[in-house]
């Protein structure tokens, strides 16, 4: 029988997602919890990978088992054996053939941005507090959807096939700060991102890069040339891991 996970995690203390070799991952945690809790070796398939540092307020996950076991009961024993950075939200039955990575047909990302220093979310969100003009990062981040190659926004050496990602939202907006003692302004912001898929590293180089526009140090042709270089060097730098979060998953099976 297969099941899907859904899930969500910090990742400040993690390098990733995926299992490496004499470093915490969140794969190895969960792996490790549930064969200790249902007595027989587990391996979770997850949806994506996050790097070090970046973190999931939606992920998905599944895991092949045999016998039958109470749901709720194991959701509960879970959430008491994990450390506190990680949560199980559901678990749930799927069909034999169901991939919670190869039959994802959307994932979205959000980068978070304090102008105002929040010593509460350090590791929640990147403190930058040069002023940014998000009118002009809008207007590139509008630029996106006129390409579907972006290697220019990916980690150099990366095993994949194709560069290609079909982008369907990409913007920013204002929030305010939520720590007391803030002034009571708009001095947060969010960039919401979603693709079919991303490359490695993808969405922090396209942010670092809209910042660089947000400074004013690039304009838009400047931006749309970076895209056609396909060349990582032309692009912006990568901004933090720690501002980083995948917030949703899709899939054709699922209503959520």
């Amino acid at each position: 029988m297969r099941y899907f996970i859904k899930l969500a995690y910090n990742g400040t203390a993690y390098h990733g997602w995926q299992i490496q070799p004499n470093a915490a991952s969140v794969q190895e945690t969960l792996n490790k919890a549930f064969s200790v809790l249902l007595n027989s070796e587990i391996n979770l398939m997850g949806a994506g990978r996050t790097d070090t540092g970046v973190h999931a307020s939606e992920m998905y996950a599944h895991f092949d088992f045999e016998a039958d076991f109470d749901i709720p009961k194991l959701i509960h024993k879970l959430n008491s054996y994990l450390p506190k950075d990680i949560v199980i939200y559901n678990i749930f039955p799927v069909d034999s053939e169901a991939h919670a990575r190869f039959d994802a047909t959307k994932r979205t990302y959000e980068y978070h941005i304090n102008s105002y220093k929040d010593v509460f979310s350090q590791e929640q969100s990147w403190y930058f507090h040069q002023e940014l003009d998000i009118d002009l990062m809008n207007e590139a981040a509008k630029l996106l959807f006129n390409h579907t190659d972006f290697q220019s926004f990916s980690k150099v050496n990366t095993d994949v096939n194709t560069f290609d990602c079909t982008i369907f939202e990409a913007y920013w907006t204002r929030g305010k700060a939520e720590q007391s003692g803030a002034k009571k302004e708009e001095n947060k912001l969010i960039f919401t991102i979603s693709a079919n898929r991303f490359l490695r590293n993808m969405v922090r180089s396209i942010v670092g890069t809209l910042v660089n526009i947000g400074l004013h140090k690039i304009t838009l042709t400047d931006f749309n040339a970076i895209i056609e270089s396909k060349s990582r060097e032309k692009a912006g730098f990568s901004v933090p891991a720690h501002g980083l979060y995948l917030t949703k998953i899709e899939y054709p099976y699922i209503d959520d």
